[in-house]
C-alpha cells in the first residue's frame, strides 16, 4: 500500500474537506486568459494604468475592475486604498457602499414576483399600498388628481413622478422635506402610508425623474411576498445566486473589508466622506432601502449581472424568467418620454427598462458604448455596464462622491478596444 494511500484513508476529514473547497471554487465564475475570449492582454494592461495614475494623482483613493467576456473573468484587480488613513489596501473582496446599484437587485425581486402571478407591471400601485391611491399631482399654482393611478410598470421606469426632492415643482419637493420618505428610522411600511402626502411631480408616465421608486417597489414586494424585503432578497437572490456579501448591513466580522467613502474634488484632493450623509452600516437599520441601501462587493454583483445576461440563470439555478429579462434589458419608456436625462445632461439615445437604462442608439452622450448595451450606477461612481453584442460584462467600483464618470469614461474605450475577435 503507497503511503499517499495511506494518507487519504487516515485522514477522511481532510480529504473531504479539501473535496468541499473544491466544490465551492468549482462553482465561482471561471476565469480566463484576455485571448482565449478574443480580447488583447496588451490592450487590458492600459486600465491598469489608468486606475493606478488616478490613484497616484489622488483623485480617487482605490478602486475595482472586473471585466468578464463570454462567461469568464478575464481582468479582476483592484488599486490604491480602501482606507488611506489605516493604510488598508483595496482588495477584490472589498465591501462597498453600491447606493443605486441596488435599484437593479430591487427590480429583479418585482419580476420574481411577475413570473409567479403575484404582481402584475399594470398593476396600480394602490392595490399593494392603499394609501396611495388618492396621491395628488403637483403643478405650478395647486394640487391635482392623477389622469391615472401609478403603475408598478412607472416605478420600475421612474415614470411615476416621484422624486428624491428635486423636481420643477415646489410643492412636491415641500412635501418630501417635510415628510422625509427615506428617514432610516422608519420601515417600509411607514414610508408607504407617509408618501400618501407627497404629490407626484408629473401625471404618471408622462416624463422622467429619478427618485424614490424603487425604494416604493421595496414595500410592493413586501407585500406582494408577504416577507420583509431583506429576507426575500436573501432567500431568492443572495442565496441562490451566492452573493455572500450581500445586505443592508456589514456585520462585525466583516468590518475590516469595508471601503472608506471620500470626497474627491477630481484635482488631487480627497477627504472622508460624511457620515450622518451616508449612514452607519455597522448594523441592521429599520429602513431597507431598495432603491439604494445595499453593500456588496465586485464578485458578488458580476454574479447577479451574470445572471441576468444567461437570460435569469446561473450555475444551472432559474432566479428570473427569460421573458423578464427582456423585458429589463430593453427600452420600455413610453413614447412621450425620449429618453432619460438629468436636469440639463440629457441622454439623448438612452432609455430604460424595468431595471436598466438601455442605449438604443448614439449620441454625443457617452460615446463609447455600445448599442444595446445596458446598466447603470450608484453615488458613490460606481458604475457597471453590459454589452450584448460583445457578450461583455464590465464593473468599475470606487467610494468617491460626488457621483462621477470619472472612471467608467476613463477605461470604456479602452475595454472596448481590447475586443478583438
Amino acid at each position: 500500500m503507497s503511503p499517499r494511500f495511506l494518507f487519504i484513508v487516515r485522514v477522511p476529514v481532510l480529504l473531504l474537506a479539501t473535496v468541499s473547497v473544491l466544490t465551492v471554487q468549482a462553482a465561482e465564475i471561471p476565469t480566463a486568459a484576455p485571448e482565449d475570449v478574443g480580447m488583447s492582454s496588451a490592450k487590458l494592461a492600459k486600465v491598469d494604468d489608468v486606475l493606478d495614475r488616478l490613484v497616484e494623482q489622488k483623485r480617487l483613493a482605490g478602486g475595482t475592475v472586473v471585466i468578464a467576456r463570454r462567461g469568464k473573468i478575464v481582468h479582476f484587480k483592484s488599486y490604491g486604498m480602501a482606507d488611506i488613513e489605516s493604510q488598508r489596501p483595496m482588495k477584490n473582496d472589498a465591501i462597498m457602499r453600491f447606493y443605486s446599484m441596488s435599484k437593479a437587485i430591487t427590480s429583479a425581486a418585482v419580476m420574481i414576483l411577475k413570473d409567479e402571478g403575484k404582481l402584475d407591471v399594470n398593476d396600480a400601485v394602490s392595490k399593494h399600498i392603499p394609501e396611495l391611491q388618492d396621491v395628488k399631482v403637483a403643478t405650478s399654482d395647486r394640487l391635482v388628481a392623477p389622469q391615472r393611478e401609478v403603475t408598478i410598470a412607472d416605478l420600475l421606469l421612474h415614470t411615476a413622478g416621484y422624486t428624491y426632492g428635486g423636481s420643477p415643482q415646489p410643492a412636491a419637493d415641500a412635501a418630501f422635506k417635510k415628510i422625509d420618505p427615506l428617514d432610516h428610522e422608519r420601515t417600509l411600511k411607514q414610508m408607504g402610508e407617509r408618501l400618501a402626502d407627497v404629490p407626484l411631480a408629473f401625471q404618471p408616465g408622462e416624463d422622467w425623474i429619478y427618485g424614490i421608486s424603487i425604494d416604493v417597489l421595496g414595500r410592493v414586494i413586501e407585500v406582494a411576498s408577504g416577507q420583509p424585503l431583506g429576507k426575500f432578497l436573501k432567500q431568492r437572490i443572495f442565496k441562490p445566486l451566492g452573493m455572500k456579501d450581500t445586505g443592508f448591513f456589514v456585520p462585525k466580522k466583516k468590518h475590516g473589508r469595508f471601503a472608506q467613502v471620500y470626497n474627491s474634488d477630481e484635482q488631487g484632493k480627497l477627504t472622508i466622506g460624511d457620515n450622518e450623509a451616508h449612514r452607519d452600516f455597522s448594523k441592521p437599520r429599520a429602513f431597507l432601502s431598495g432603491g439604494g441601501g445595499l453593500v456588496s462587493t465586485a464578485r458578488d454583483y458580476l454574479r447577479f449581472l451574470m445572471m441576468i445576461q444567461q437570460g435569469g440563470t446561473l450555475d444551472g439555478k432559474r432566479i428570473v424568467s427569460e421573458k423578464s429579462v427582456q423585458l429589463m434589458t430593453t427600452s420600455q419608456l413610453p413614447k412621450e418620454v425620449p429618453h432619460i436625462y438629468f436636469g440639463d445632461q440629457q441622454r439623448v439615445g438612452v432609455g430604460f427598462g424595468f431595471g436598466f437604462s438601455v442605449r438604443e442608439k448614439m449620441s454625443d452622450w457617452d460615446p463609447a458604448g455600445r448599442v444595446g448595451e445596458y446598466g447603470w450606477g450608484g453615488m458613490a461612481s460606481t458604475h457597471y455596464w453590459v454589452s450584448p453584442k460583445d457578450e461583455l460584462i464590465v464593473i468599475t467600483l470606487e467610494q468617491s462622491l460626488p457621483y462621477s464618470f470619472m472612471t467608467e469614461f476613463a477605461v470604456k474605450s479602452l475595454i472596448y478596444d481590447a475586443i478583438e475577435e
